[in-house]
C-alpha cells in the first residue's frame, strides 16, 4: 500500500455526493437495509450495520433516513430482496475495475454494467480476472487539521489500537487494518479522543496501472457511469491518474 493514498478519491467522491445527495442517500439506505436485515437492527451488536451507519452519517445523511431504513428491514414481511453481485473488468490500459452491487434484478444490473464498460473503452472480465489484484482492508482516516499530533505519536496510537499500517500526508492520517479488526481499532482510536473522518471496509489495489493521459477522461467517464448506477454500491480500481 506504500504510496497509495485513498483520501484524494474520498474527497472527490464527497464533492460529487454533495451534488446528488438524494441518490447517495438512497444507496446508503439500501446498504443499511441489507446490513440490518442480515445482522439485526442494533449497530452495537452488528458491526456491518455500524460501519454503514457511520459512513452515512459522515455524508450528513439525516438520522431519520437511517432509522427508517433500519425499521424497514426489521418490520414483519418480506420487503425488498437484494442480493450482492460483483463484476470484474478492465478499463483503458488494462486498468483493473471491481464493481460491487446490491440488486433486486440481476438482468437489469448486468446490462447496465456491461454498457458502462463497453461504451467507455472497457470490457467485462470473468469472475476472478482482476479481484486477485486487490486486498480487503479496513480503512480509517483522521483529518490533521487542528490536530496537534505528530506522526510518531499517531503511529504508536495506531499500533496500540491494533492497526497494521499508517500513511501520512499534510491533510490526513490514513490507517489500514485487518478487516476483522476494523471495529476494534475504530473504537480504540475514538476512545483516545481522535475524531475519525472516514471508516470503511475497502479493497486496496496491490499493483497500480498508469493510464495514458489521452484516455483518462474516457476512464473517468466509465467510473462516473458505474458509480451513478442505482444498483452499484462500490467501485474500486487500480488506475494511476495525473494530478489534474
Amino acid at each position: 500500500m506504500a504510496g497509495h493514498s485513498k483520501w484524494s478519491k474520498i474527497k472527490n467522491s464527497k464533492g460529487a455526493a454533495d451534488q446528488q445527495r438524494g441518490k447517495v442517500f438512497q444507496k446508503f439506505s439500501k446498504e443499511i437495509y441489507v446490513a440490518a436485515k442480515n445482522g439485526g437492527p442494533d449497530p452495537a451488536t452488528n458491526p456491518a450495520l455500524r460501519l454503514k451507519v457511520d459512513k452515512a452519517k459522515a455524508a450528513n445523511m439525516p438520522n431519520d433516513n437511517i432509522n427508517r431504513a433500519i425499521k424497514k428491514a426489521t418490520t414483519a414481511g418480506e420487503g425488498e430482496n437484494y442480493e450482492e453481485v460483483n463484476y470484474e473488468g478492465y478499463g483503458p490500459n488494462g486498468v483493473a475495475v471491481l464493481v460491487h452491487t446490491l440488486t433486486d434484478n440481476r438482468n437489469r444490473t448486468a446490462t447496465n454494467i456491461r454498457v458502462a464498460f463497453n461504451k467507455n473503452g472497457g470490457s467485462l472480465g470473468e469472475t476472478g480476472s482482476v479481484s486477485y489484484m486487490f486486498e480487503r482492508k479496513g480503512y480509517i482516516a483522521i483529518d490533521r487539521e487542528n490536530l496537534d499530533v505528530d506522526e510518531d505519536t499517531m503511529l504508536m496510537s495506531v499500533l496500540e489500537a491494533g492497526g497494521e499500517e499508517l500513511e501520512t500526508s499534510d491533510e490526513v492520517f490514513e490507517i489500514y487494518t485487518n478487516p476483522s479488526d476494523l471495529a476494534d481499532v475504530r473504537d480504540a482510536l475514538q476512545a483516545e479522543g481522535y475524531i475519525l473522518a472516514q471508516t470503511e471496509s475497502t479493497m486496496v489495489p496491490q499493483i497500480m496501472v498508469q493510464v495514458d493521459p489521452d484516455k483518462e477522461e474516457l476512464f473517468l467517464t466509465m467510473i462516473e457511469k458505474l458509480e451513478d448506477d442505482d444498483d452499484v454500491s462500490e467501485v474500486f480500481h487500480n488506475a494511476e491518474l495525473s494530478e489534474s
